[in-house]
């Protein structure tokens, strides 16, 4: 995107109102488990760059909430995401967030790129410190990287992506019943996939990033 064409679509916000959702402040952070089985070292170390697609994934669970009256409920999302294209490899949402969500998540990104055998990274969440998730990573061929404990800019891009997702769908909206908020989070992610431009990736979505390697290979 130029500088005049970025200028044109400031003022053309400016004058049809529209503003920037605003930047909440992010209180998740690495929490070590409780009685972790397996600690990896942070092999990433910060390096977010990646030069192919399957080089590098990152991963890590948020939290939404829905209210029913005054009672409230709330539903996790488990994703995967890729540091060449920012593509969401593959997600889960679900009820409770355990072994089950993790493990689904990481059987369905390994099933749609099986010849994937990318550096995985994760916080030291209990989900990813137990021997069985170990097991899962040797058997696909993957290295295991971890962030440590109490910093989150290890897995940054990972934090990056919650952010956007939250600020754009859901802060300042209260969702009533789960169906919603779940069809939320679906399409958003089909959203953040397939239409929406990033900068940092030359003006294109992730799948266009994706595909364009794909071509040129």
């Amino acid at each position: 995107m130029t500088l005049t064409s970025a200028t044109r679509e400031l003022r053309i916000c400016r004058i049809r109102d529209i503003k920037s959702t605003i930047k909440y402040s992010n209180n998740g952070c690495t929490r070590q488990a409780d009685n972790p089985q397996h600690i990896a070292e942070n092999l990433l170390n910060r390096e977010f760059h990646a030069d192919k697609p399957n080089e590098k994934w990152l991963t890590d669970v948020a939290e939404f909430k829905w209210y029913e009256g005054i009672e409230k409920h709330k539903v996790y999302l488990s994703a995967i995401l890729d540091l060449y294209d920012r593509r969401i490899v593959s997600f889960v949402i679900g009820d409770r967030n355990d072994n089950p969500l993790v493990f689904n998540t990481f059987d369905a990104a390994v099933a749609a790129n099986p010849d994937a055998h990318p550096l995985f990274h994760s916080d030291r969440g209990y989900q990813y410190t137990n021997r069985p998730f170990f097991y899962r990573l040797e058997a696909a061929s993957m290295t295991q990287s971890m962030s440590r404990v109490a910093k989150c800019i290890d897995n940054g891009p990972m934090e990056g992506f919650w952010g956007i997702l939250k600020r754009e769908r859901y802060y300042g909206k209260r969702f009533t019943d789960r169906e919603s908020l779940v069809k939320m989070i679906e399409d958003y992610i089909y959203y953040y996939n397939t239409k929406r431009l990033q900068r940092n990736l030359g003006i294109l979505t992730p799948m266009e990033k994706h595909q364009q390697y794909l071509f040129a290979a």
